[in-house]
């Protein structure tokens, strides 16, 4: 038996979302009832799944009837309906887009990088670098830990910049809407620190910086949950994870002397670890074929 998931007003264009669900092995229908459109699916994880969805669809794509939307140019791009669009993206993914503009405002701070003095409190600090053990006794404050996780703030450049930006958008927006917020902030700290602390015990050096090994913890970390738990509707495939893999390859074999490469690494251990771990216990404590709130 069917169960309603949402229902929507007769006006809106469902075509591209029906097909959505599905390319996603989401068994539905929709029929009209009292002026409204109703989605039906199978179950209330489905039901869930559905309405998740729903928050983050993207219906200014759509026309009402199928036909290009018109836009009142003035209010298009009044700094009313800008900042109501801001605050919209913000609730949906706050985390990821507070991190994005602190590190666009560090960037700002630095002239990307170029100053790097004027932002040396957010470098990684100086540690027992003899192995793992010896460093982590010797972090002894709240500061020493906060800096561990600082240097993903930096970035040196507008390519390192756009490139870290765009893909921690990416990632970070599907899995803060897919799963409890706190996971999601434990992930991003726990790539952060063993990805900054992988750099600082290889190279020896405190200077590096970048949210590069938070996002290739996010890319492991996406790909064993889609891999496993398909249903959960996370957009990564093979394809995309192996292109990841093969740049981290090419930038040690070809940019190691400049490219903080272990932080990658360490970052992408820790996404698949962290992966492994949330599956394990979603599939076999919780008895869920899903992450989900």
């Amino acid at each position: 038996m069917m169960i309603r998931a949402a229902s929507l007003p007769i006006e809106v264009n469902l075509l591209r979302f029906s097909r959505f669900l599905q390319s996603q092995g989401i068994a539905h229908r929709i029929n009209e009832e009292s002026g409204q459109q109703v989605i039906w699916v199978d179950g209330d994880q489905q039901a869930t799944l559905v309405r998740e969805a729903l928050a983050n669809w993207p219906f200014d794509e759509d026309s009402s009837l199928g036909r290009p939307v018109a836009y009142n140019l003035t209010s298009l791009f009044s700094p009313i309906a800008f900042l109501r669009k801001l605050i919209q993206v913000f609730m949906r993914a706050p985390v990821s887009f507070g991190l994005i503009l602190a590190c666009l405002l560090v960037a700002l701070l630095s002239l990307l990088g170029t100053q790097p003095q004027r932002v040396a409190i957010l470098f990684y600090p100086v540690l027992d670098s003899s192995g793992l053990l010896p460093l982590l006794a010797s972090i002894d404050s709240p500061v020493a830990i906060l800096r561990s996780l600082s240097p993903m703030l930096l970035h040196f450049g507008e390519l390192h910049l756009v490139f870290n930006m765009m893909w921690l958008w990416y990632f970070g927006r599907q899995l803060e809407s897919a799963q409890p917020r706190w996971l999601f902030i434990f992930l991003i700290l726990f790539c952060s620190f063993t990805g900054n602390t992988a750099q600082y015990l290889t190279s020896g050096y405190n200077n590096f910086g970048g949210m590069s090994g938070v996002v290739y913890g996010l890319v492991g970390y996406t790909w064993i949950v889609h891999t496993f738990m398909p249903r959960s509707n996370l957009h990564i495939n093979n394809k995309m994870f192996v292109a990841f893999v093969i740049a981290l390859v090419a930038m040690e074999v070809f940019a190691s002397s400049w490219v903080a490469n272990a932080a990658h690494l360490g970052g992408l251990v820790a996404g698949l670890l962290a992966g492994m771990a949330v599956v394990g216990h979603y599939r076999f404590v919780l008895g869920r074929d899903a992450i989900g709130r």
